[in-house]
């Protein structure tokens, strides 16, 4: 009787590596990941809104690659908050102020009962493919530009990463300026900050872990 092959997570995931900011993906691919911030776009007048589309729309078309726009909507969390105020009520010393800060807690944690409030996060994905390789003459050379089995593999594939991870840039900071001309701020995440949106996205339950609160008094 056959048994069911067990596939790890990782194989579904399509990253090979994490490096110098830079997400390789298992194809090839290159991904270099912005951060940006916000417009209160409701709150512009109608000629500020029709000059940040205006805009917009010229920098989606002066572009000649694709991007890829990420908002990632999750529930605040607001149980950090709930105990650094634990803190402070422990650390009063009168007790009007302790009651006081008691209140403030109750209210907090009733209205975030009642009401679902999200904290949203805004991400432009800016990619680069790099060309192929052409397969060498009788042998069976790699179509990717990593990984080539050769005796100096890591130092082709230390300078074709340098060379792709420049392109990359370059289109990044195409990306940047056309985003300040919308009046939106943007920073390029690097590789401790990629790793932990990526294990965000893929450990969502991680967020549910219950959070040691120090006992009221």
């Amino acid at each position: 009787m056959a048994t069911a092959k067990t596939n790890t997570t990782q194989e579904f995931v399509p990253i090979r590596e994490v490096r110098d900011g830079v997400v390789v993906l298992k194809d090839g691919g290159l991904r270099m990941m912005l951060m940006t911030s916000s417009l209160n776009f409701a709150l512009k007048s109608q000629d500020e809104q029709s000059a940040i589309l205006l805009q917009f729309q010229n920098f989606l078309n002066s572009l000649e690659f694709s991007i890829q726009i990420f908002i990632q909507s999750r529930e605040l969390d607001i149980r950090p908050y709930i105990a650094l105020l634990e803190e402070r009520h422990r650390a009063q010393g009168s007790d009007l102020m302790k009651i006081q800060v008691r209140e403030y807690i109750d209210f907090i944690k009733a209205f975030t009962e009642e009401a679902n409030i999200m904290s949203k996060s805004f991400f432009v994905i800016v990619p680069y493919t790099p060309p192929l390789i052409s397969v060498k003459k009788g042998g069976l050379g790699n179509l990717l530009p990593f990984g080539k089995p050769s005796k100096t593999a890591a130092a082709d594939e230390s300078a074709a990463f340098e060379e792709h991870r420049t392109q990359l840039e370059q289109r990044a900071s195409i990306v940047e300026q056309g985003l300040t001309r919308c009046g939106i701020r943007s920073v390029v995440l690097g590789t401790e900050e990629i790793i932990e949106l990526y294990y965000k996205i893929f450990n969502p339950g991680e967020l549910e872990r219950p959070l040691s609160l120090p006992e009221a008094q």
